[in-house]
């Protein structure tokens, strides 16, 4: 067995025994994470962060995410256990303990709790219902989520405009949104959800300004993409397929040679490729 994912009401626990796993991922909940064993590597738009043996960190919800899992040097597989910290959750807190209306917050999206005792002690309470799931009942799971965010906030008061900064994306620059965003691999719902429209509006705007389907455009800028990292960078197609955004090879393969008219294997051997002058449409 490769991978071992359990969800139990909002405790995960992630295993991956393979040499290197990797997976686009959306954020919709805030995350609070131990490192078990291996580490991952996380790339968003706001910086990278790499989480070895030990790291505790806290992410914060809708963001986009590449995230590459890895075994220990040692062989040991990549173990990690986290907390989604719900919106339902924290609104309930927040009107239990009188929690006012939070400015949006403007900090950063992953934030390194590493050292931490408290936390520390927390996660080692979780551990033994990895084994026996069953234990966990949903009055248990909302008695840990509380006491998540207890912690976090005796740690300090920043924490509570990123728990309890309750507004949703508002209706931003779509052209440039997307422009930066393309690289990932998620559903068009998530992004008509982070540019603040319904995938209806999302759709019929984005018609308007690329004057194609969102489908079409995010594979021809991700096979541009991969072209010029092939090309120009000298990078392998199997180095390439999963940062422009597609999720398994093949597909990627076959999409790069029906585009330019060769497989991405020999564009390296190629001294000078045409120009494409095929529209998005």
């Amino acid at each position: 067995m490769d991978n071992n994912n359990g969800l139990h009401h909002n405790i995960l626990y992630s295993c991956a025994y393979q040499k290197e796993h990797s997976a686009e991922q959306f954020v919709p909940e805030h995350a609070l994470g131990l490192m078990l064993s291996g580490e991952s590597h996380y790339y968003t738009n706001e910086g990278n962060y790499v989480a070895e043996e030990g790291s505790m960190g806290l992410m914060r919800r809708n963001q986009l995410i590449k995230k590459f899992k890895k075994p220990a040097s040692n062989g040991e597989p990549f173990r990690l256990v986290s907390i989604f910290l719900d919106q339902d959750s924290l609104h309930q807190y927040a009107a239990e303990n009188d929690i006012p209306k939070q400015n949006a917050y403007q900090g950063a999206p992953v934030i390194d709790l590493t050292g931490n005792v408290f936390l520390k002690g927390f996660f080692d309470s979780l551990l033994p219902y990895v084994d026996n799931p069953k234990r966990l009942t949903q009055k248990l799971s909302a008695l840990k989520t509380r006491e998540a965010i207890e912690l976090l906030l005796q740690i300090d008061d920043s924490f509570l405009s990123f728990l309890f900064d309750f507004q949703e994306p508002h209706k931003i620059d779509l052209e440039a949104f997307m422009n930066r965003n393309y690289k990932y691999n998620v559903p068009l719902p998530t992004f008509a959800k982070l540019t603040g429209r319904s995938l209806s509006t999302f759709k019929r705007d984005f018609s308007k300004i690329f004057n194609t389907t969102p489908e079409k455009w995010l594979q021809q800028k991700r096979l541009e993409q991969a072209h010029y990292l092939i090309l120009k960078k000298k990078q392998r197609p199997s180095e390439v397929y999963l940062e422009v955004g597609f999720e398994n090879l093949s597909h990627f393969s076959f999409a790069f040679k029906k585009l330019y008219g060769l497989p991405p294997t020999r564009l390296t051997e190629q001294k000078k490729i045409p120009a494409v002058n095929k529209g998005l449409a």
